[in-house]
């Protein structure tokens, strides 16, 4: 069995992070994986793994913008399966606004939600993986993160994911020798969050592809990365957009 065959997912009740989850449980991970309470339900997200013939993951209830939420459910993680050996911090709040419309609330939000739960999570999976000389953290940004490519309305969305990205490329630097990797996936043009493949062939787009893209080629580049032979992968962010170039999310 591969090294890093325990993965913790975040906010995978729906959207792309349900298909991560899914595509790592048929892949033999076994998974946990965080819902809102009183937001949307795991129940789909079981079913689906179900569905694929894979066993079933552990759904914990967790707000991530609240403080100690991603400590709390890592550590649950933990306690069920032993040790968690790759973090996926898919989780993230999206507010679309001019910053002339926007709040001090909704600045806090999107850090909260979005930079600093993935530096929460990162404090908590660590030491664990420091210990094993082995671990792999995969952090979301948005279409244009890594180079702060500006889009309107995504103020304050956009400056919280390029700060997670800046984070994540400092992390990389500083846990390398351990064994661990840090890296970032941003995903583009995905109209569909539902589509897989075959369905996102069909949805016609502006990118150089001609057609969006699924949550089968999100999930497959982040398995790529927690993959054992992706070790001298490090400090890296991924688009996964089909070549589009303009700010998207």
């Amino acid at each position: 069995m591969s090294p890093a065959r325990t993965a913790f997912v975040t906010g995978a009740a729906r959207g792309l992070a349900r298909g991560i989850v899914i595509d790592l449980a048929r892949s033999g991970y076994r998974v946990a994986f965080t819902y809102r309470d009183g937001g949307t339900s795991p129940d789909e997200t079981l079913a689906a793994v179900k569905a694929a013939g894979a066993p079933a993951p552990l759904a914990i209830a967790a707000d991530h913008a609240r403080p100690g939420e991603t400590e709390r459910s890592l550590r649950a993680a933990a306690d069920a399966f032993g040790t968690i050996d790759a973090y996926v911090h898919a989780v993230g709040p999206i507010v679309v606004k001019t910053f002339a419309d926007s709040t001090l609330d909704d600045f806090r939000k999107m850090v909260a939600g979005n930079f600093e739960s993935a530096v929460e999570g990162a404090f908590a999976v660590l030491p664990g993986m420091r210990e094993r000389g082995h671990g792999r953290l995969v952090f979301f940004g948005m279409n244009g993160s890594q180079v702060t490519l500006p889009s309107e309305r995504m103020s304050l969305y956009g400056g919280a994911k390029a700060a997670v990205v800046a984070f994540a490329r400092t992390l990389a630097l500083e846990e390398a020798a351990r064994g661990i990797t840090v890296n970032v996936v941003e995903p583009g043009d995905i109209r569909n969050k539902t589509a897989d493949r075959a369905q996102a062939r069909e949805i016609p787009s502006a990118n150089p592809t001609g057609h969006a893209g699924s949550w089968e080629d999100i999930a497959y580049a982040v398995k790529f990365l927690l993959a054992p032979e992706a070790g001298f992968i490090n400090g890296q962010t991924l688009a996964v957009n089909g070549g589009l170039v303009a700010a998207h999310e």
